[in-house]
């Protein structure tokens, strides 16, 4: 799994002109998926999400953790992460997950977020055409490959 992770004072996502998610202070999560990814990614990505120190403490230095702040996150789908560039100008998403199979694991990925976290995750709409709006506080802005566990 690939995750954009970025710090927001806001998020929302539209699809057909219909807000279906909104959030204040939080995260925003783009998530990509690849077909052998699984539990283990899961369980490790959102106790990383969950527990990254990218909020600011009292003093203004990144100390706090969602959990520590409440904040809310906004979850969207995007194959694109998975995208390689390698050859020529047009990108290749052979990598992405097929539908039937990300499909289960960007729900199984919301669940538990909501499990840890104790409440709603709000989120897009698997394989729609969405409209995201962001405001990025800092800007903050991580990328997390459950592949390659820097």
């Amino acid at each position: 799994m690939r995750a954009v992770i970025q710090r927001v004072s806001e998020a929302s996502v539209t699809v057909n002109g219909e807000q279906i998610s909104a959030i204040e202070s939080g995260l925003l999560i783009l998530l990509g998926i690849i077909n052998d990814d699984g539990i283990d990614d899961i369980q490790w990505l959102v106790r990383k999400v969950l527990n990254l120190r990218i909020f600011n403490d009292e003093e203004g230095v990144m100390n706090n953790s969602l959990l520590d702040t409440n904040g809310d996150i906004i979850v969207v789908s995007q194959f694109t992460l998975q995208a390689s560039t390698k050859k020529g100008n047009r990108p290749s998403y052979i990598k992405a997950a097929k539908p039937d199979i990300a499909i289960r694991i960007y729900e199984n990925f919301i669940t538990t977020l909501e499990e840890e976290l104790g409440k709603k995750v709000g989120t897009g709409i698997f394989g729609a055409d969405m409209k995201v709006a962001l405001l990025n506080d800092g800007p903050v802005t991580i990328w997390i490959d459950t592949k390659n566990r820097e």
